[in-house]
């Protein structure tokens, strides 16, 4: 998918910068122009654990029965990369030449994935070595950006872009709520609201009516997105869990 994605870029380079006229409709003149963009995401998390990651889960919910054993060592935690998509809108303020300002809302649907390594786990639990746990979230997103640009060369202007993003995740509750669930099946929970800080890098290639921008950037979350829970075989190990996107982007003004 990225390898096709690269040779459609490079090919529309080719073609738009073969072109000696000045087209794009006249967007970049313009004090505040709007756009829309479509998304394909990457999303993994960056694991810290905790000193003790690789004790045994005891169930301790069950004050009549007692603790119990219901997992084995833990050998690795891992997160692989997940796809995702996104749609959204552009505002853009035009500062100067060389310079704007971006504020890109985005409805973003991409799920997470962490994946468990234990050893054999006691005869009288469930007999698994593997487990991956999918968190599940539809965000909206609200990045605000700096663009700064290079001079315009026919219908060719390479750009690069850093700025900070809010992001809210409203997947309902149903999806996430461990109420009344056994403790091995118990869902792994992120933070609602949480804060970004991105940069990436991208191209303004300009058509006759309009501007079309595909645009590579990177994430991370600034603070922990876990929600603790001790009772929890999956959350009891990590100390934190930082989300990383990566977005490629086409942007259409």
């Amino acid at each position: 998918m990225i390898k096709r994605l690269i040779i459609l870029l490079l090919l529309s380079i080719t073609c738009v910068t073969a072109s000696a006229q000045n087209w794009g409709g006249g967007v970049d003149e313009s004090d505040i122009h709007f756009g829309f963009t479509f998304q394909y995401i990457s999303a993994e998390y960056k694991i810290l654990k905790k000193e003790n990651w690789r004790k045994p889960f005891e169930d301790l919910s069950d004050p009549s029965v007692g603790s119990q054993v219901v997992t084995g060592a833990v050998n690795a935690i891992s997160s692989k990369s997940s796809p995702g998509f996104g749609i959204g809108f552009v505002v853009n303020k035009r500062l100067n030449e060389h310079s704007d300002l971006r504020f890109t809302p985005s409805l973003v649907f991409s799920d997470r994935l962490i994946t468990y390594e234990f050893d054999p786990p006691p005869a009288n639990t469930a007999s698994f070595t593997t487990k991956e746990m999918k968190v599940q979230s539809t965000m909206i997103d609200f990045p605000l950006g700096f663009k700064l640009k290079s001079d315009r060369r026919n219908n060719f202007r390479a750009y690069v872009l850093a700025g900070a993003k809010y992001s809210m995740d409203i997947a309902s509750k149903k999806k996430t709520s461990n109420a009344g669930v056994p403790v091995l099946e118990k869902l792994l929970s992120n933070r609602k609201n949480f804060a970004s800080y991105e940069a990436g890098f991208g191209f303004d290639l300009y058509f006759e009516y309009f501007k079309m921008s595909p645009e590579l950037k990177w994430s991370q979350s600034f603070q922990n997105i876990l929600t603790a829970d001790a009772q929890n075989p999956y959350a009891r190990p990590l100390d934190k869990l930082m989300l990383r996107h990566v977005t490629f982007s086409l942007y259409f003004e």
